[in-house]
């Protein structure tokens, strides 16, 4: 399966005894199985699994939001620019940077009663959406869309519907 590679970066503060990398393959296969324009492995992703203060920084600095968050997607390419890349197989492309805080990846997947690595996995698909131009929030049929595409990519990978009620 084709899927964008990864220049990953993980804080101490992710266990070391979970291959993040492999994680993050997996997720980035699943995505490029449910949406084409990121079945590509021209296309170039930075992940950093970062610590809630450095997500706070980045929060702060980009969204004016004093808070770290789950995940912060900053894309390198327009929605268009990554349509154009997914019809020319051999064209590289950055294609942005996601960035998961483990506090709160943490904290969350125990409100859900699922594993942190699940969790994550969830956010990185969610995040890789992003960088393809996805938003859930400019209206609900964007959010149903996108919300539809997280949950068939993790069925793919064995995982449960992130969205149905618990």
């Amino acid at each position: 399966m084709s899927a964008p590679s990864f220049d990953i970066d993980i804080d101490p503060v992710w266990p070391a005894s979970t291959d993040w990398e492999a994680l993050a393959v997996r997720a980035a296969e699943a995505a490029g199985a449910v949406a084409d324009e990121l079945a590509h492995e021209h296309l170039l992703v930075s992940l950093v699994m970062a610590d809630d203060e450095e997500v706070h920084a980045l929060n702060k600095q980009w969204r004016a939001k004093d808070k770290p968050t789950n995940v912060l997607s900053f894309p390198m390419l327009s929605r268009e620019e990554v349509l154009a890349a997914a019809a020319q197989p051999d064209a590289p492309g950055m294609l942005g940077d996601l960035i998961l805080a483990h506090g709160v990846c943490t904290r969350e997947a125990a409100d859900k009663g699922i594993a942190v690595e699940a969790h994550a996995a969830h956010l990185i698909v969610h995040g890789l959406l992003h960088l393809a131009g996805y938003d859930h929030e400019t209206g609900e049929a964007d959010a149903a869309e996108m919300e539809g595409l997280e949950t068939k990519a993790l069925a793919l990978m064995g995982l449960a519907d992130p969205y149905a009620a618990h």
